[in-house]
């Protein structure tokens, strides 16, 4: 395939909307993660209460069921008649084979892999540190942004990374919670699959171009990680 045939398939409308979607939500999910997972983290990594043990294994739960069954937790959970997709409903609100979906989808599965290194960075900052600032009259929220979260920037940097890469290659969840549809909830990977059926070489190009992004991802954490060590 000459370079001017992938840059033709590139140019069709339904891959480049599977493209833009993929970056818009993948990004979207990954500050969804950040927003949420930070002070889930760091209150795992600094609290002990009853039931914790369990509360983190749900949190890594997503990492070992199949895809496809996470989707359909979603579902189960947010759809028409799920267990809040009733209540949802009354505000006219309905999540499934949205592009919110895909972006729920995504969080759900890269939370995981945000969680693990950053309650590990919260967890090797040395408690004194945090004596020292309660000595000083910082108050928690103060600590955190000032103490604990620059200390534990590089497993930070690790987990944004990492997270992001994950939501960019989500498939299973996606297509169980939100559907394939062109240009609202078809993502590049769900465009893979579609292309394999009848275009190899639209397929070929749009895995490279998964694999560079995901790649380029992982590089700039590594050169991210040193710069802030």
């Amino acid at each position: 395939t000459s370079p001017g045939e992938l840059l033709t398939r590139l140019g069709r409308p339904e891959i480049r909307q599977a493209l833009l979607l993929s970056l818009e939500t993948s990004l979207l999910a990954t500050v969804l993660v950040l927003l949420l997972g930070l002070p889930a983290a760091y209150l795992m990594a600094s609290r002990q209460f009853p039931g914790k043990r369990i509360v983190e294994v749900l949190f890594d739960l997503p990492m070992v069921i199949p895809p496809t069954v996470a989707g359909l937790i979603l579902l189960l959970t947010f759809g028409r008649a799920g267990l809040l997709g009733k209540s949802l409903g009354l505000w006219g609100v309905s999540l499934p084979f949205t592009t919110a979906a895909v972006v729920m989808a995504q969080a759900f599965m890269a939370a995981p892999f945000f969680l693990g290194p950053v309650r590990a960075g919260f967890t090797t900052v040395e408690h004194r540190y945090r004596e020292v600032a309660a000595t000083l009259g910082a108050g928690e929220f103060y600590s955190f942004f000032r103490v604990m979260l620059p200390l534990s920037l590089p497993s930070v940097l690790a987990g944004t990374a990492m997270a992001c890469a994950r939501a960019l290659g989500e498939f299973g969840a996606t297509i169980t919670f939100a559907g394939n549809l062109p240009g609202v909830t078809q993502t590049m990977p769900l465009a893979v699959y579609v292309e394999m059926q009848h275009d190899l070489g639209a397929a070929i190009t749009l895995s490279v171009l998964l694999i560079l992004l995901s790649f380029g991802l992982l590089l700039a954490l590594r050169y991210g990680q040193s710069r802030v060590r």
